[in-house]
């Protein structure tokens, strides 16, 4: 005798099919799982881009086997799959429709979520960037996934709202450089950057380079309130906040603009501007590495290589699709990683902010996402997942030896996000 729940679907299963019709829902599909089985779970989201870039639609199942990716089978759909190396199972459409009733469990913290969209990628970076400086152009390189990359010029001239997603680089939007001018000022890279941003600012009108960047971040908060989709990294977390809440204030001292900084910077800060933080205090010390509180310091988070880890949150995939999405993972406790901004201070954390990922024994926040206008924003904190203390002038990571890197699919989970059909959430 059937259990009444397994008759309701089974019978919610027949009138899905026939809705479908006869074709589409017996179907063969192709199942790339995402859980520990996928040997390339990175190249496994080039291959989502370039079946949307087909204009064959993906299904991404939230929550199952690791956040894995179907659709249907296609022409040199397979031939793809296996010249990536990536994991991948041809099942037939009864199998699939089981999948798909399995998720449908309102009991289950499933969901599927339609990608139907190919995002138009930019990445916030100077010509001249160095070759160590950024994890997501690594990872977009290694998955096959094209990106533009804009900067100064191409914000200011309006470009921005030619794109979905948008990136930004390990910048300083303060205007000082990385404060790298301790160590690596006699630096020919670090003398031509600074010449160039120069060049760019009186260019555009602006006396100095910490003005240019505080219009530069204006125009992207426009970009975010207008429907983007905004990630970054690293520095160009806290600074970005740092410029937003210091427009109009002088806070940077004479070896970076030419003249001191306002005494009474501090006290000018609008925090009422920023994404994320507010309450920071800014470090004025211009030759410490360091903008300000935001964050966490080593000696007080009291964690080193072999024991720093995060974990990320679960959320209803049903009911909270976009964490849901941006969390997908094979893992739920990632390795941490350092970088110039490593971890956020949690009591300056807006209480807005939706965290996805942090270490609670720390009283930090390494993952988290917002909403400003029709668009979101997400922070990362650190600088390469895979390299544990990513140092200036070192060596790229090479991700053929971390293919299945869970803190790199988190930057991923970023990138086709907006390919998603949008959903009402429901809270």
């Amino acid at each position: 005798m059937i259990h009444s729940k397994q008759r309701f679907w089974a019978t919610l299963l027949v009138l899905v099919c026939l809705l479908a019709g006869p074709g589409a829902a017996w179907a063969n599909q192709v199942l790339i799982p995402m859980d520990n089985t996928q040997k390339e779970h990175l190249k496994a989201y080039g291959i989502a881009y370039w079946l949307l870039g087909k204009q064959i639609e993906v299904d991404w199942l939230l929550n199952y086997r690791g956040g894995s990716f179907a659709c249907e089978v296609a022409p040199g759909v397979e031939n793809e799959l296996a010249v990536r190396g990536v994991t991948y199972q041809v099942i037939s459409g009864a199998q699939y429709n089981g999948i798909l009733s399995e998720i449908a469990d309102p009991n289950a913290n499933m969901d599927i979520m339609k990608l139907e969209k190919v995002p138009k990628i930019a990445v916030y970076t100077p010509k001249g960037k160095q070759p160590w400086d950024d994890a997501v152009t690594l990872v977009l390189g290694y998955a096959e996934i094209p990106y533009d990359q804009i900067y100064d010029d191409d914000v200011l001239d309006g470009k921005l709202p030619k794109y979905d997603w948008l990136h930004l680089h390990h910048e300083d939007f303060t205007g000082e450089y990385g404060k790298f001018f301790a160590q690596y000022r006699n630096r020919p890279w670090y003398q031509q950057q600074q010449r160039e941003s120069e060049a760019t600012a009186k260019r555009h009108g602006f006396a100095k380079v910490s003005q240019m960047k505080g219009a530069v971040v204006v125009k992207m908060q426009e970009f975010i309130a207008g429907g983007g989709f905004q990630f970054a990294m690293c520095s160009a977390t806290d600074t970005y906040d740092i410029a937003l809440a210091g427009l109009g204030v002088d806070m940077v001292e004479n070896m970076y603009d030419g003249d001191a900084a306002d005494p009474a910077a501090q006290s000018k800060l609008n925090f009422n501007r920023t994404l994320a933080f507010q309450n920071f205090q800014l470090v004025r010390d211009p030759y410490q590495y360091e903008y300000s509180n935001i964050d966490m310091q080593p000696q007080e988070r009291g964690v080193y290589e072999d024991n720093d880890y995060f974990q990320l949150f679960t959320f209803s995939a049903k009911y909270d699709p976009v964490p849901t999405m941006l969390t997908q993972d094979h893992e739920k406790t990632i390795k941490g990683f350092m970088g110039q901004t490593t971890a956020f201070r949690k009591q300056l954390v807006k209480p807005d902010v939706v965290v996805m990922g942090d270490n609670k024994a720390s009283g930090e926040i390494r993952y988290m996402h917002g909403t400003l206008g029709k668009g979101t924003w997400t922070f990362y904190g650190g600088h390469d997942p895979e390299d544990y203390q990513h140092l200036v002038e070192e060596e790229p990571t090479d991700l053929a030896l971390h293919p299945n890197s869970p803190g790199y699919r988190l930057i991923l989970n970023n990138v086709l996000f907006p390919a998603a059909k949008k959903k009402k959430q429901k809270t």
